[in-house]
């Protein structure tokens, strides 16, 4: 089913946050926290630095009304760093790869900082920021074909 979701970013307190979230909503992290050493290495990417393997890659829980609050750490030895206009996102979750990719396409025309649509340990996954600034990301569970 599709759904629609937050997602945020943070400098290292990824989890901290969200245990912090998950008191406060009376909820639990959905199932395991992907950590950046789990991650496997992108093509020409810097090595992560021993401190960084334990920062969030992906986190997700439940808050109110069936919306879902989302998030991970930036990582520093990768050229990122939290600023205004990367620290909230929307993520949309479609049921299909084809919707995914669809709209990805649509909102990734004009704009910058496209990652391309792949696949990540929890879904079929990529991110856009579209010509107006607003900060898209795709989830699709979908298995591949």
């Amino acid at each position: 089913m599709s759904r629609v979701s937050t997602y945020l970013n943070f400098e290292g307190d990824a989890e901290e946050a969200f245990g912090l979230y998950a008191s406060v909503f009376g909820t639990q992290i959905s199932g395991e926290i992907v950590r950046m050493g789990d991650m496997p290495a992108g093509p020409g990417a810097p090595a992560l630095l021993d401190s960084e393997r334990s920062l969030v890659a992906h986190v997700e829980l439940p808050i109110l009304a069936g919306h879902t609050l989302m998030g991970g750490d930036m990582v520093a030895s990768m050229g990122q760093s939290l600023k205004v206009g990367n620290n909230t996102t929307i993520c949309l979750e479609p049921d299909t790869r084809d919707v995914t990719d669809g709209l990805y396409s649509e909102l990734s025309q004009g704009g910058s900082e496209s990652t391309g649509m792949q696949q990540m340990p929890w879904a079929y996954w990529g991110c856009t920021l579209d010509r107006f600034g607003i900060r898209w990301m795709f989830n699709c569970y979908e298995p591949a074909s």
